[in-house]
């Protein structure tokens, strides 16, 4: 079987590799990593050619503005969870039919500037969650053959079209009957079914593009404004250009219909289109307009629809606004049967640098009033408001940001007299001094002062706000009592800390992110009594061992004070290591936030464990032992210095035949037996060679020999170097004297470093001691015992002379016929 076995491998393995392939789906795919704690993936701008492997958990996925012109059946597999998905601004041309089938809680679908030529109502089938779909800007015609719409039972936010749609037919919308919101882009629309938008009535906002047929086809348009049209539903038109009373003609639906919200995007005007637009409009209950990206080609002359009554409208804007012949258009004076009705006006952005006092008293209803984002000075300020005359006598709020304002003192003069006034948004102005006085309306409750370039407060605020925003200046403090303020915003400044919360009794939101906060802590929250919600991130925080177990309490809720921006928003800036860590993930080890209890505990342990230590070397006695040893490196150390001093001869001349070691209570047996009986002549022993008078021995005793002053340690090893000889009268006493061990270990010590001269130490037991009855610290002794001979004082009178003579025989180094009994323990 080998031989073929061999021979089929290499048909075998690509066999096996193109398993492998189709096995995993994912071979060759990218993926994406960036996503949040949030579970939302942001895979935009990712240069993606095809639909990325993310996390199966994801909640949205964004994949606009990449390269990706095709969604395969299994890309998006295993995504059930997901509810955003979004693919705008691709390359998309190909959908496989059952690439979204796995998608049943998508909520919200965006396929807009692709390159789908057609669409699939099998796309939809499975989608039974969504609720927003945008198919804007693909190069389709029409919406396909069959109701590509049909199952989004729950669809409530609907956008399609494009340059390419040229047809609408009457069951493209069968099954969309509960929008809110629909969006068509049909410039180059040519046919259009009667009905086809009526039947998803009602309609909460309806946005048409449709300049193609309000140019050329003034009947389609009129068709569609039709089936569009109710009191209820907000018309935005985009695109269009009006230039004449032809137009003009499809409004005669939206008039017919009552319409009354109405904004115009993009709108192109002439003047007369303009005054038939309002003569078409003539009686119609329309209670908003707005203009946003308008051009102007005339010059503002609108005299033949003064007679036109909208008394009905209650709202009109203008933003973004352009005049071609600006110095040949006369002043808003032409609209005065227009401008006493509204009570709200705003004109944006269109580069407005007066509106004069006589049109100021043309509003006599008015009660809102934006004029931000345009060329204000101080100077035409007065003007527009008639010097503060209390002209606007009814308006409450006042928006006058993004212009080129640059006096406080001004500008509350200005408003003094306002005395409904309750709003001010002065943002975005060149404001930067705030002067010690300001006289203010007693009813503002909202001041907006962010975006300039104030450096410092004074008492120039009134008490009586609610609301302040001060963000975004060059602040670095905030001293000021105001009592009434509920609200706080501070970010963008340089502030080191927060502002003391007595100075706010009412306060119960406070924003102060971008900073310069190092930290705060629960007693700077508990300063504000009544506080609910904090936005304090984006500073530059020190992740101390406090502020960050604060902060995470904090954001657990325990504080009583919620981070409304989100714990993401508190990252560490120092120290060094933490830098860029999010505070709520930071872990810290009680070696840092606890030193003191750490070093205390430390401190502890070590000194329990050196106690124990301690007894241990009690107990082994090796205090004992080091003391020993230091002792008798001394004194080797001092008998080597006197060797070399004395020279060599010098141990012969004081030598001893014994230097005998014994303890203090055994002195007496030392004295009246040992030294008269080894120490006096005697007559020549019985077993001696020679039967001469043998020569008296000579021994050292400590009491005796020792030499005055000398340290004592120092005349043991002198002794001991001097004498041929140790004996140590061995007891129970001489076990317990410490010196008696010292000389014991010194001699000892002498047998191993060489330094005896062959001399040994001979132990004479003056009383039965067994090895059991020495102290285990008594390591030598025990060894002695066990390897060299002994003597043992006899307890029998008659038996005294034999031990004597065996113990001078031993002193003087002669051998005994009979051999001294050895006991060994």
């Amino acid at each position: 079987m080998g031989p073929p076995t061999t021979l089929l491998l290499p048909l075998l393995l690509p066999l096996a590799l193109c398993w492998g392939r189709r096995s995993n789906p994912d071979s060759g795919r990218p993926s994406c990593d960036r996503c949040d704690p949030r579970l939302a993936c942001n895979c935009s701008h990712a240069g993606l050619t095809r639909v990325p492997s993310v996390t199966a958990g994801a909640l949205t996925l964004d994949l606009s503005f990449n390269d990706i012109s095709e969604v395969a059946g299994d890309d998006l597999t295993g995504h059930a969870s997901l509810e955003s998905l979004s693919l705008h601004g691709n390359k998309l041309a190909v959908i496989h039919p059952s690439a979204f089938d796995s998608l049943w809680s998508l909520e919200e679908l965006d396929l807009s500037d692709n390159q789908l030529t057609a669409l699939n109502h099998r796309w939809f089938i499975k989608l039974g969650a969504l609720q927003e779909l945008n198919l804007l800007h693909n190069p389709y015609s029409c919406l396909g053959s069959r109701p590509v719409f049909q199952g989004l039972v729950r669809l409530r936010r609907l956008a399609f079209g494009g340059p390419a749609l040229q047809e609408l037919k009457r069951r493209d919308l069968s099954g969309v009957t509960q929008l809110e919101e629909l969006t068509v882009h049909a410039n180059n629309l040519t046919r259009y079914e009667t009905g086809t938008l009526a039947d998803v009535w009602p309609l909460g906002r309806v946005t048409l593009s449709l300049h193609g047929p309000f140019s050329t086809n003034v009947s389609l348009a009129s068709t569609v404004l039709r089936d569009v049209s109710y009191p209820e539903t907000q018309l935005i038109l985009e695109d269009l250009h009006l230039i004449g009373n032809r137009s003009v003609l499809p409004f005669r639906e939206t008039a017919r219909k009552r319409v009354r919200k109405m904004i115009f995007r993009n709108l192109y005007a002439s003047d007369e289109a303009v005054t038939d637009l309002l003569v078409a409009l003539d009686g119609v209950p329309l209670t908003s307009l707005l203009l946003d990206g308008i051009t102007l080609t005339g010059e503002g002359k609108f005299e033949r629809a003064r007679w036109t009554d909208h008394k009905s409208i209650d709202e009109f804007v203008l933003r973004n606004a352009v005049v071609l012949d600006v110095f040949h258009f006369v002043s808003l004076v032409e609209l005065s049967f227009l401008l006493k009705y509204p009570r709200k006006v705003s004109v944006i952005n269109t580069q407005v640098f007066v509106m004069p006092c006589v049109t100021s008293r043309l509003l006599v209803n008015l009660q809102y009033l934006d004029l931000s984002d345009n060329l204000l000075t101080d100077m035409t300020l007065v003007e527009t408001l008639c010097d503060g005359d209390g002209t606007l006598k009814g308006l409450r709020v006042l928006n006058l940001s993004g212009n080129a304002l640059k006096s406080l003192s001004t500008m509350s003069r200005q408003v003094a007299k306002l005395s409904k006034l309750t709003h001010l948004d002065i943002s975005g102005n060149g404001y930067s001094s705030m002067p010690q006085g300001c006289s203010w309306p007693s009813t503002l409750r909202f001041l907006n002062i962010s975006r300039a370039k104030l450096t410092t407060i004074t008492p120039c605020l009134p008490a009586t706000l609610e609301v302040l925003d001060l963000s975004y200046n060059d602040l670095k403090g905030f001293i000021l009592i105001l009592p009434a303020l509920r609200e706080l915003h501070l970010s963008g400044n340089k502030l080191l800390r927060l502002p003391p919360g007595w100075l706010f009794p009412n306060l119960q939101t406070l924003t102060i992110q971008s900073n310069t906060l190092n930290m705060f802590d629960r007693s700077d929250l508990q300063s504000y009594s009544r506080l609910q919600d904090l936005q304090a991130g984006q500073n530059k925080f020190v992740c101390s061992c406090d502020f960050v177990q604060f902060l995470q309490s904090a954001v657990k809720g325990d504080g009583g004070v919620r981070l409304t921006d989100g714990e993401e928003s508190y990252v560490c800036d120092s120290p060094l290591y933490l830098q860029g860590e999010p505070v709520g993930r930071v872990q810290l080890s009680i070696v840092v936030c606890q030193r003191v209890l750490f070093v205390s505990v430390s401190c502890g342990v070590a000194l329990l464990v050196g106690l124990l230590v301690c007894v241990l070397l009690w107990r082994l006695h090796a205090f004992w032992y080091l003391r020993m040893t230091w002792a008798w490196l001394r004194a080797k150390r001092g008998s080597q210095r006197r060797r070399c001093r004395d020279g060599p001869e010098s141990e012969a001349l004081l030598s001893y035949d014994a230097f005998v070691s014994y303890s203090e209570r055994d002195a007496s047996w030392v004295e009246n037996e040992l030294v008269p009986e080894l120490e006096e002549p005697r007559e020549s022993d019985e077993g001696s060679v020679n039967h001469r008078a043998p020569r008296p021995l000579t021994l050292c005793l400590h009491k005796r020999d020792f030499l005055p002053g000398h340290w004592i340690v120092d005349n043991i090893m002198s002794a001991m170097e001097r004498s041929r000889h140790t004996v140590f009268i061995l007891s129970e006493n001489f076990v317990q004297s410490d010196w008696c061990r010292y000389e014991l270990d010194f001699s000892h010590f002498q047998l191993f470093d060489g330094s005896a001269g062959g001399k040994a130490a001979i132990l004479v037991l003056l009383e039965p001691l067994s090895k059991d009855d020495i102290p285990k610290r008594f390591c030598k002794l025990r060894k002695l015992m066990s390897s060299n001979t002994y003597l043992e004082w006899p307890q029998e009178e008659e038996r005294s002379g034999e031990f004597w003579r065996r113990l001078r025989l031993a002193l003087r180094g002669e051998e005994d016929e009979d051999d001294v009994e050895r006991r060994t323990m």
